[in-house]
């Protein structure tokens, strides 16, 4: 089985024994998702911000985690500088991407066991090496739709879908009628609503990507009073769904029943 060193020997990347080198762990946190951050282009730029002075190296390599003990490939970064933000308590390092690993971003998943929290990592004291897990046929993108029983999204990765107007998600979402809920994973609440218009639930959750409430009475409240920014906390997902025949009335009912399941009237963000 190929190891991390020989998948860079391989991209003519020879690691420098003379040379500083971090892993950085890349995983879901406060200041976002890194595999969002990847799939819009922006991650390198994501990760240049930095709470500590955790790039004290001369080189980094970048995995982002797409499942247990598996790790996506994102580059090699050469470490020029960093530098204090002004008013700020953040540090913003200059990482600039090491020519000729275009075959590997984003297609090769490595297979490693984190041993413990560290997102930052020196590759000397890695426990054991990396092994080349999968090399996927193509770059890594959005993931495709996974089934009306499985959608369970986050604000950012809804934004991505509709942003980009992914092939899967709108061919599925655009032809359905249905329930859908809406979670504030800060507190647990939901709002239950339904989608009948012409695009069924495409439509209906381009209108939250497109204000972030949705035109709902309590979202646009609970905005208001948060900030735009707190949309970010919205969870996304499909209760139920219908074809195109099933009469309004009946999807109305359906979402009535999915509110008094959840209690979401009494406890939650519905008002009606």
């Amino acid at each position: 089985m190929l190891s991390s060193s020989d998948l860079l020997h391989a991209c003519n990347i020879v690691i420098n024994p003379n040379k500083r080198y971090k892993i950085h762990l890349a995983v879901n946190s406060k200041s976002g998702s890194p595999i969002q951050q990847f799939y819009k282009g922006s991650f390198n730029d994501w990760q240049s911000h930095q709470t500590q002075k955790n790039f004290e190296c001369d080189y980094v390599i970048s995995l982002i985690r797409i499942g247990r003990d598996r790790w996506l490939f994102v580059g090699v970064y050469g470490v020029s500088g960093r530098k204090r933000l002004k008013d700020s308590k953040m540090w913003y390092y200059d990482l600039n991407l090491v020519e000729g690993q275009e075959p590997l971003i984003g297609r090769a998943v490595l297979a490693y066991k984190r041993t413990g929290r560290a997102s930052y990592i020196w590759k000397k004291e890695l426990a054991n090496e990396m092994a080349m897990l999968e090399y996927l046929p193509q770059r890594m993108t959005i993931e495709s739709y996974p089934g009306h029983h499985c959608v369970c999204i986050s604000y950012s990765e809804l934004n991505l879908i509709i942003d980009q107007k992914e092939k899967t998600w709108y061919g599925a979402l655009a032809n359905i009628k249905g329930i859908y809920c809406i979670t504030d994973i800060t507190n647990g609440k939901q709002y239950v609503g339904k989608a009948d218009g012409e695009d069924g639930i495409w439509q209906r959750w381009s209108t939250y990507v497109n204000n972030g409430h949705g035109d709902n009475k309590a979202l646009r409240h609970l905005l208001k009073e948060k900030g735009l920014d707190y949309k970010v906390n919205f969870q996304f997902s499909l209760l139920e769904v219908a074809d195109f025949k099933t009469p309004d009335a009946e999807v109305g009912q359906r979402e009535s029943h999915w509110k008094n399941v959840l209690r979401s009237r009494d406890f939650g963000y519905n008002e009606n």
